[in-house]
């Protein structure tokens, strides 16, 4: 299998790249969504603009960054951009992991043959698939590091994803989880924690099984939590909601980088990874879906349960170091935010209780990602 994990001129070692899924919305209309992608693709002052899966979503990719300073320039600037696309055309942005009351039904599927392919091989299963993400890459120069690296991140993913957990509302309901999202997702195939593959021979082997075998055409069919990027050279992370505050990805894209630097340290040390189940994993991860950072998961590899937030307040001080050699530690303040104050889905929460009204959540969600 041809891949990127090599050194190569101007490539920056653990370089990241952010792309956001971000809606489409109708400010007039209590932010409901609108097909419109169509009209707001075009050349971007950096980064890419791009279609997704339906035409109420619009996808923002930055460049490969040295660090999250310039990922937040980039970021910044790209949703400075389509929110300014949107407006000339009466519209605007908003970012959460589900938009609170939309019905996918409602939703057109864009016109690309890789989503009308799609809808064909998974019909209801890729059309409810109405969800927001936020995807992480980091750059890896050599092959089995890249797999020790996405191996290690798996008992990160509950982590990651209960500070991201932004979609507490699905279909007009709450629903009793902070990540949706999350659920939604697990009816596709080929996602959730992956297996430890433990080498990059035998991950090239199971993958091109899989192609051979006409279940998938790229490796891009596989839409695990963490997976390896043979095409870019990276290690995507992709089991956080989308963020409504820009200072939230970039302190996610922070602390993501960092364990990636971590756990490629320890590949380099010849450290080997402890050998967890994957159904506490699996377990931990329903548990951060559930109940965000206010809830308790397995301090892994013991069996104790602890409070998440304590969790996730000693993975940050054990990888600021991380951070701050690699020119991203004033992001991690984001980190603290979310644990002082609470998760977009907090945030959601909150601002619903006070009068039950889910336009208002969009009306505040829709300024948060738009003015920051």
């Amino acid at each position: 299998m041809e891949h990127g994990f090599r050194a190569a001129p101007g490539r920056t070692p653990f370089s990241i790249g952010v792309e956001e899924e971000l809606m489409i919305v109708d400010p007039d209309d209590g932010h409901a969504l609108v097909n419109a992608i169509e009209r707001l693709l075009g050349e971007a002052p950096v980064g890419e603009v791009k279609a997704e899966l339906m035409e109420s979503v619009l996808e923002i990719a930055t460049e490969p960054c040295h660090n999250t300073v310039d990922a937040g320039e980039q970021l910044r600037s790209l949703r400075k951009h389509v929110a300014g696309r949107a407006a000339e055309h009466g519209l605007s942005i908003a970012s959460a992991g589900t938009h609170p009351y939309a019905r996918w039904e409602d939703q057109r599927i864009a016109a690309r043959d890789r989503y009308r392919d799609l809808v064909r091989e998974l019909r209801f299963v890729a059309r409810q698939e109405l969800l927001f993400g936020l995807h992480v890459h980091v750059g890896i120069d050599d092959p089995d590091q890249a797999i020790h690296v996405a191996d290690g991140m798996r008992v990160h993913l509950p982590i990651l994803l209960a500070l991201s957990a932004n979609s507490p509302f699905w279909r007009g309901d709450r629903t009793g989880l902070m990540s949706t999202r999350t659920s939604i997702f697990r009816a596709f195939p080929r996602v959730g924690v992956p297996t430890a593959y433990g080498s990059w021979d035998r991950y090239e082997r199971e993958t091109e099984f899989m192609i051979r075998s006409g279940v998938m055409s790229d490796p891009t069919y596989v839409w695990h939590d963490v997976r390896p990027h043979p095409t870019f050279g990276t290690v995507e992370i992709r089991v956080c909601d989308g963020q409504t505050r820009v200072e939230h990805t970039l302190a996610l894209a922070a602390l993501i980088q960092a364990m990636v630097h971590e756990l490629a340290s320890h590949h380099d040390d010849g450290t080997p990874l402890g050998d967890v189940p994957w159904q506490i994993l699996d377990e931990n991860k329903y548990l951060a879906a559930i109940h965000g950072l206010d809830g308790e998961l397995v301090d892994l590899p013991s069996s104790d349960r602890v409070r998440t937030k304590d969790l996730a307040r000693r993975l940050l001080d054990r990888l600021r170091p991380h951070a701050q050699e690699l020119g991203s530690e004033n992001e991690l303040e984001g980190i603290t935010d979310l644990l002082e104050r609470g998760t977009g889905g907090d945030r959601q929460v909150l601002v619903y209780d006070a009068n039950k009204d889910l336009r208002e959540v969009m009306a505040e969600m829709s300024a948060l990602t738009v003015e920051g």
